[in-house]
């Protein structure tokens, strides 16, 4: 089956069995391997990226979904001169990571949670990242990185 989309900017065409997972497309075919596999049953949102503008479980759909769509993955969302995205340069400055294994789907959980929920509360951050977990860090700096990013995303640019 072939499949026309947009993948971090770029037009690709992917020839694919129809049965194949919009995360094995992403990692298997494209190479493009900070989407993780966590749990392949869309509970842990290691696998997240953005589909058309929305967080989306890679591992819970087909690539044949995916027809005509604009796939943004963790690869795709720094700048072209390599300047980190406001919501990667908060999880770096919060130290919102340790294994690092969750932190691509957060960060593309974190941005679409900040895009839908402007200067949200901790409490809030920490009801709405629900779908995400992280083994390692408590989540304490991840809560304070999605706070920060989303003040610097809603920044006026100067």
């Amino acid at each position: 089956m072939q499949v026309k989309l947009k993948v971090n900017g770029q037009a690709v065409t992917l020839d694919a069995p129809p049965n194949t997972l919009l995360v094995q497309a992403i990692r298997e075919h494209l190479r493009l391997t900070g989407t993780h596999v966590g749990c392949d049953t869309a509970q842990c949102g290691a696998c997240t990226v953005h589909v058309n503008g929305r967080a989306l479980k890679s591992c819970n759909v087909l690539l044949a979904q995916m027809q005509g769509a604009e796939i943004t993955t963790i690869e795709g969302i720094a700048q072209a001169d390599g300047t980190l995205h406001p919501m990667q340069a908060a999880f770096k400055e919060c130290h919102g990571l340790q294994c690092g294994f969750c932190t691509p789907g957060m960060v593309m959980s974190a941005i679409d949670l900040c895009n839908n929920h402007p200067n949200a509360s901790e409490t809030e951050v920490r009801e709405l990242l629900d779908g995400n977990l992280c083994r390692c860090t408590g989540y304490q700096n991840i809560v304070k990185a999605v706070v920060m990013g989303g003040k610097a995303m809603s920044a006026p640019n100067t």
